[in-house]
C-alpha cells in the first residue's frame, strides 16, 4: 500500500508510519493503538488515518453522509456502540467503521460482526477488560555494566546502529581488551582476532553479535515485557474467562512474567537477590563491623589494668611506639577477638558465600590498630567481586528468561490485539442484544455497481439475489419490526413500526403521531447497514444507496439566501441522485404554505424521475399530490383517536392513505359529544353542535 495515497497522510506522516513493526497490516486492520505507536500521531488523528486506507482499500469515494443531520444521526449510533465498550481502544476501533458505498467494505463488516454477534460475554470478561491497553514501547534501554569492543571503524559504525543499548569502544590491542575488562562486567569482542587471547574478567568473543542482539543485550525483549506486564497479564485473564484460542503459550507467558520484575530484572533467583542483596548493603555492613571490633575493644580497655614499668614506657617513647604496639602486647588477645567478631558480622550480614568471604575477612587487618579501620583496598575488591558476579548472573539470567519469551513475543502481540478486538466485538453485540437487532439483506441493488465494482450478481442458491437485481427500480428498503435507537426511551416503551418504501413517498400523520421518529428509524437503519452492522429492526431489506440526504425539521421561515440554497441543494439531487436516499422532515417551512406545496411536488417529480428513494413528511400532502404531475404516493400514520385527551396512533404507516390531523380527530370527538343529548332526548339538534360541528367535519373531506 502507497502510504502517501491515504486521505491526509503525506510525506512526513508517510514517514513515522514506516516505522510501525507492519504499517500495512495495521492500516488494513484498522488498529489504532498501532498506528498512533507512530511518532508524532495521536489516537483521533489514527483513526482518521485508518479510514482513510480502508476507503483506499475499497476504492471508496466516502461521502455517503451527505447532510448535517445525516452526520448527526451517524454519531449517534456509534455513540450507541462506543458507549458498550470497556476499552478506550475499542472506542477508537469503532470509529474505522463507517458506512460505505462499497459491497466489499460491507461484507468485510458484515462479516466481523457476523462472528461478533455469537460472541457470549459475562461480567467475569468485561472486568478483565478493563485491564487490557493497547501495548507500548519499551523506550530507550542503556546497558552500562556491557560493553561491545572492535579495531575496526566500519564494524563500530555497524555495531552502534545495531545494539545502541550498549556502549561500543575502540581498541588496538588484547591489551586495549584487557583495560576494558578492568572497567565492564562483560567485555564482547566482535573480531574474530581475538580469539584465543586469554585476558582477566568476563571478555566474550562473538564476532556474530550484531546478528543475535537479543542473546548479546536480553534487556531489550525484557523491556518489552517488563513495560507490559500488566496489560500482558490482564489479555491473559480474558482469553481464559472468554474461553479465546490464545495466539502462545499462555502457561509459558504467565511463567516467564511471574519470573520479571516492572523494571526488567528477573526476579525470584534467590542467589542474584543474594548478590544484590550484598552490593547494596556493602558499604554499611562494613561500617557495622567496624562499630563492632571497636566497641568490644574499648569494652576490653576498659576492663582491663594495664602496668607498664618505666624501663619500658621509655623503650615504647624511644621508639616512637604508640597505643598499637601497647594494644599488641597487652591486649592481643582481646584485639584478636574483636576482629574476628568484626569478620563474622560482616559475613554473616552480607550472606558471603566461602569465596566472597575470604576476600571480606581481609578487610579488618591482624596489625593492631584503635580505632579499628577498614582496608579500603580490601573493600573495594570486595564490591568488585561481589558486583561481577552479580552482574553475571544476572545476565544469565537474562539470556536464559530472554530465551523462553523471545519465542512469544509476537504472540503475545496478537494475544493483546484479540482480547481488545473481543472488546469491539462484545460492543456490537450487546448493542445488538439490547437493540433487538438483526443482520439486514441487501437486495436488488447490485445492478448499479457493476461498472464501478466490475462484478456480476452473485445469485443465491433460489436465484433471490438475480431476481431482485432484474427489478432494482422497485427496490429501496422494508422494515419490519423496527425500534429507533435514537428515542430516550428504553426498548419496551417504543411501538415497533413497519415501514416499506420503493421511489417517493409523502408521510401524513398527525402532531406528535411519530413522523420525525420515523424518519429517524429509516435514517438509522440505513446508516447501521451501510456500516455493516445489524440493524434494530425483525427484518430490514433494502437498496444500496449511493448516499444519504435527511434534512431534519426547520425552526421557522427562511431567510430569501437559506432559502436559496435550500432549493439548490435540492437541484443538485434532481441532477444526480441516482441511487440516493432522501429524507425530509416539514420542508413546507421554509416558506410560505403554497408556494412550499408547489416546490416539494417539484421535488418530488425530479427525484421519482431520477430513480431516488425519498420520503417527504409533510402536513400538505393533500396539497402536494394534487400539485403533482403524477400519482404521488401517500402514506399515512394514524390516529385510532383521542382517548382522555392522549393521541392513541398505530405508529406503522399505513400505504396508500393520507392520515388525519389531530384538528379533525378534536372536531369529530366534539362532534360526538355534541350528539350524546340528542340521541337521550336532550336538546333539540337545531339548537345544538353536531350542525356546526359536521360542517367542519365537511372541510376535511
Amino acid at each position: 500500500m502507497d502510504l502517501e495515497s491515504i486521505p491526509g497522510v503525506g510525506e512526513k506522516t508517510a514517514r513515522a508510519l514506516s516505522e510501525l513493526d507492519d504499517p500495512e497490516r495495521a492500516l488494513r486492520a484498522g488498529d489504532v493503538a498501532a498506528i498512533a505507536t507512530a511518532p508524532g500521531i495521536t489516537q483521533g488523528r489514527a483513526a482518521r488515518i485508518a479510514r482513510g486506507a480502508i476507503r483506499v482499500e475499497h476504492d471508496d469515494p466516502g461521502g455517503f453522509l451527505a447532510t448535517d443531520r445525516a452526520r448527526d444521526v451517524y454519531r449517534n449510533v456509534l455513540a450507541l456502540l462506543k458507549s458498550r465498550t470497556v476499552t478506550d481502544y475499542a472506542a477508537q476501533r469503532l470509529e474505522t467503521i463507517y458506512p460505505s458505498t462499497r459491497r466489499s467494505r460491507i461484507e468485510e463488516v458484515q462479516a466481523f460482526a457476523g462472528d461478533a454477534l455469537e460472541r457470549e460475554h459475562d461480567e467475569d470478561v468485561l472486568a478483565a477488560l478493563e485491564g487490557v491497553e493497547p501495548l507500548r514501547s519499551p523506550g530507550d534501554i542503556r546497558v552500562r555494566e556491557r560493553c561491545l569492543a572492535t579495531t575496526d571503524a566500519e564494524r563500530y559504525s555497524e555495531a552502534r546502529e545495531a545494539i545502541p543499548e550498549l556502549s561500543v569502544e575502540i581498541v588496538e590491542d588484547a591489551q586495549g581488551l584487557a583495560e576494558l575488562a578492568r572497567g565492564y562486567s562483560t567485555v564482547i569482542a566482535l573480531d574474530e582476532s581475538f580469539a584465543g587471547v586469554t585476558i582477566d574478567g568476563d571478555v566474550q568473543v562473538r564476532p556474530d553479535a550484531l546478528e543475535t542482539p537479543a542473546e548479546v543485550v536480553p534487556e531489550r525483549p525484557l523491556a518489552f515485557f517488563a513495560r507490559n506486564r500488566d496489560r500482558l497479564q490482564a489479555a491473559v485473564e480474558v482469553h481464559q474467562a472468554a474461553g479465546l484460542e490464545p495466539a502462545c503459550d499462555l502457561d509459558a507467558l504467565e511463567d516467564g512474567l511471574s519470573r520479571l520484575d516492572e523494571d526488567g530484572t528477573v526476579a525470584g533467583d534467590d542467589e542474584l537477590d543474594r548478590l544484590t542483596t550484598a552490593v547494596d548493603d556493602l558499604d554499611a555492613a562494613v561500617g557495622a563491623a567496624e562499630s563492632v571490633a571497636n566497641d568490644r575493644l574499648r569494652e576490653a580497655i576498659r576492663e582491663q589494668d594495664v602496668t607498664i614499668e618505666g624501663s619500658d614506657l621509655l623503650s615504647l617513647v624511644e621508639r616512637g611506639a604508640g597505643v598499637d604496639s601497647l594494644l599488641s602486647r597487652e591486649l592481643a588477645d582481646e584485639y584478636a577477638a574483636a576482629i574476628e567478631a568484626a569478620r563474622d558480622h560482616l559475613v554473616d550480614a552480607l550472606d558471603l558465600d566461602q569465596g566472597e568471604a575470604e576476600i571480606a575477612r581481609r578487610a579488618f587487618s591482624d596489625e593492631p590498630t584503635f580505632p579499628v579501620e577498614r582496608d579500603e583496598a580490601v573493600v573495594s575488591r570486595l564490591d568488585e567481586e561481589l558486583t561481577a558476579t552479580k552482574e553475571r548472573r544476572a545476565g544469565r539470567l537474562k539470556r536464559e528468561l530472554a530465551a523462553d519469551l523471545a519465542d512469544q513475543r509476537e504472540g503475545a502481540r496478537q494475544l493483546v490485539r484479540d482480547a481488545l478486538e473481543l472488546d469491539v466485538e462484545l460492543a456490537i453485540a450487546r448493542f445488538a442484544r439490547e437493540f433487538e437487532c438483526t443482520m439486514p439483506e441487501f437486495v436488488g441493488s447490485e445492478t448499479l455497481r457493476i461498472s464501478e465494482d466490475s462484478e456480476a450478481p452473485r445469485a443465491s442458491e433460489d436465484g433471490e439475489a438475480s431476481r431482485a437485481s432484474e427489478n432494482s427500480e422497485a427496490v429501496g428498503f422494508t422494515i419490519e419490526g423496527g425500534q429507533s435507537p435514537l428515542l430516550d426511551e428504553p426498548l419496551e416503551a417504543i411501538d415497533p413500526v413497519d415501514y416499506e418504501v420503493s421511489g417517493v413517498a409523502l408521510l401524513s400523520g398527525v402532531n406528535s403521531g411519530g413522523k420525525t421518529s420515523t424518519l429517524d428509524l429509516v435514517a438509522s437503519v440505513v446508516v447501521l447497514a451501510h456500516m455493516g452492522l445489524p440493524v434494530p429492526a425483525e427484518r430490514v431489506r433494502l437498496r444500496r444507496f449511493d448516499d444519504l440526504h435527511y434534512h431534519a425539521k426547520t425552526q421557522g421561515t427562511l431567510d430569501a439566501g437559506a432559502f436559496e440554497s435550500t432549493v439548490r441543494e435540492f437541484a443538485d439531487l434532481a441532477q444526480g441522485g441516482e441511487g440516493s436516499l432522501v429524507l425530509v422532515d416539514e420542508l413546507e417551512s421554509i416558506t410560505e404554505p403554497g408556494a412550499s406545496a408547489k416546490i416539494i411536488a417539484g421535488i418530488l417529480e425530479a427525484l421519482s424521475e431520477n430513480g431516488a428513494t425519498a420520503v417527504f413528511v409533510s402536513h400538505l400532502a393533500g396539497e402536494i399530490r394534487e400539485m403533482a404531475d403524477y400519482d404521488v404516493t401517500v402514506d399515512g400514520i394514524e390516529a385510532v383517536g383521542l382517548v382522555d385527551g392522549e393521541l392513541e396512533v398505530n405508529r406503522s404507516p399505513v400505504k396508500d392513505h393520507l392520515a388525519r390531523s389531530t384538528p379533525e380527530l378534536i372536531v369529530e370527538k366534539l362532534a360526538d359529544e355534541a350528539r350524546e343529548p340528542v340521541a337521550n332526548g336532550g336538546v333539540p339538534e337545531e339548537e345544538a353542535g353536531p350542525v356546526f360541528y359536521d360542517r367542519l367535519l365537511e372541510k376535511f373531506e
